[in-house]
């Protein structure tokens, strides 16, 4: 059996289009024709001896062996980046990248992100916010910092942090908020709460864990990320619901409270690195998160 690789350029044709599943995409990335990308995925399945994609619909899709490929090619690429990185930095340890999403990062990360500099300062840590779009599979991310329920990938190592808990949050600016305080759970019934288009099952989740039937529930104002759904409750415009830990600061100050609790959900948060990368700044960055979110209260 030959050992000889196929043309680098091919090989590289392939990566790009089994990684974006697009020709024009892989095309537009690498700089070249829709035609000469078509050309080289010619040449490395020639090379090989097999066909790496087949028509589905007016898109490809990878056959077996193209699966076999993307899965080697990949982590092949992946690692060549990285090591790239690293030399072009004249042999200093690249920045450990973050993915997590805005709401995390402008809530609870960032008011920690001194101390965690401080804690930490060989981490080099870089930050890169998103809204369900961040993968650490591709290029770019190191890790990934996520509320998710298990089971967890095979790919990868998941360090788990704490478990999720949420529960409904008003400001004292909001109009029924002294009735709320001390009312029973059941009060959210003749409220329209708040919602958020990123977590659509919050509330019924929490509300069947509290003997509130879902179907009761009503909505009023919705809001693309929480974020906003938050940032709409310290404002006093109603009722919203949230992880703890994006609120554990708005709590201590008074700003948000928290009358009926948090309840847990089969969620964690927890910190993706796939296993291909996971060295000594991961581990430390995972042991940082777990005192930090003890530190900050945050139940384990």
């Amino acid at each position: 059996m030959s050992r000889d690789l196929p043309p680098l350029n091919a090989l590289r044709a392939f990566e790009a289009t089994a990684r974006l599943n697009s020709v024009s995409q892989a095309a537009e990335q690498l700089h070249v024709t829709h035609g000469a990308v078509s050309r080289q995925l010619k040449v490395l399945e020639e090379h090989l001896g097999v066909v790496l994609f087949i028509k589905d619909g007016r898109g490809l899709k990878l056959t077996d062996a193209g699966v076999r490929l993307r899965d080697a090619s990949s982590d092949a690429f992946d690692r060549l980046r990285s090591v790239c990185a690293e030399l072009s930095q004249g042999g200093a340890e690249a920045p450990f990248v973050l993915g997590c999403s805005g709401s995390l990062l402008a809530r609870w990360f960032i008011p920690r992100l001194g101390r965690l500099n401080a804690e930490l300062p060989d981490l080099r840590l870089h930050l890169s916010a998103g809204e369900g779009d961040l993968d650490p599979r591709r290029p770019g991310l190191d890790a990934l910092l996520i509320f998710a329920e298990p089971p967890w990938p095979a790919d990868m190592q998941v360090f788990e942090l704490a478990s999720e808990r949420i529960g409904p949050v008003l400001s004292p600016r909001f109009a029924h908020f002294e009735h709320m305080r001390e009312a029973p759970a059941k009060a959210l019934l003749d409220e329209a709460l708040l919602q958020t288009t990123s977590r659509p099952q919050a509330w019924p989740s929490w509300a069947q864990q509290n003997g509130i039937d879902p179907q009761d529930l009503r909505y009023g104002q919705g809001f693309e990320h929480l974020y906003y759904l938050l940032e709409a409750a310290v404002a006093g415009l109603g009722v919203a619901i949230a992880p703890e830990p994006l609120v554990a600061d708005d709590l201590k100050a008074g700003r948000l409270v928290a009358p009926w609790g948090f309840s847990e959900t089969p969620a964690q948060l927890a910190l993706w690195v796939p296993k291909r990368a996971v060295d000594g700044r991961a581990q430390s960055l995972a042991k940082w998160l777990k005192n930090e979110l003890r530190r900050s209260g945050n139940p384990q």
